[in-house]
């Protein structure tokens, strides 16, 4: 399943996001937002559970969700910035990290950093990372993730370029994508047009 988010509220910013113009401090401000506001499409696959609360005149029937039973993933190192955003939605969540490269021989994506919760089985995971271009990265992390236990992943992005999209929906058919905008395409260089340039450069200041 993969959802375009159509929000003017989205869109208003994320125009702003791909301005090169925008510095780098109002960037990161920016993709921050824009996951906060994402996040309220993406709860919609959350399953709450009622409880009875009181309030100050009676008791009543509320729904809550269980926050201890999220981890947000970042895909490092652009995907921090997103999971900034995420973890103000839901604060009492657990915070994972992995972290990989292409090797210069092979080509395959290689795992150089992964920090996780004792026990992904029954954990509810939101992945985020703001770019998802060609997929080879992002698909081969979705699958180390999976063989570390993690049973429902949810894949967050901000652009998408319709390759990537391709690449995780044949190689993760259950891993729902959801996108602040489908882009046209990608360059010679495997950047995504129109996209936003290098999203960690332009959120860490590295330009």
């Amino acid at each position: 399943m993969v959802k375009e988010i159509d929000n003017p509220i989205i869109a208003h910013k994320l125009a702003q996001l791909r301005n090169k113009k925008t510095p780098s401090k109002d960037f990161r401000a920016l993709v921050q937002e824009i996951s906060m506001l994402m996040m309220y499409e993406v709860g919609r696959e959350f399953k709450s559970d009622e409880v009875t609360i009181e309030t100050p005149l009676t008791s009543c029937r509320v729904k809550i969700l269980h926050e201890e039973n999220f981890v947000i993933v970042p895909i490092l190192r652009a995907g921090l910035a997103m999971a900034e955003g995420v973890s103000k939605v839901l604060p009492a969540a657990s915070i994972g990290h992995i972290g990989l490269y292409r090797d210069e021989k092979t080509f395959q994506p290689v795992e150089y950093y992964s920090k996780m919760p004792p026990n992904l089985r029954g954990k509810i995971l939101i992945v985020t990372d703001p770019m998802l271009a060609t997929g080879g990265s992002s698909s081969a992390a979705l699958q180390m993730l999976k063989d570390k236990g993690a049973e429902k992943i949810i894949f967050m992005c901000i652009v998408a370029a319709p390759q990537g999209i391709e690449k995780i929906s044949s190689e993760h058919p259950d891993i729902p994508i959801y996108a602040a905008a489908i882009d046209d395409g990608l360059n010679e260089n495997c950047y995504i047009l129109p996209g936003l340039g290098d999203a960690g450069d332009r959120i860490f200041g590295t330009i």
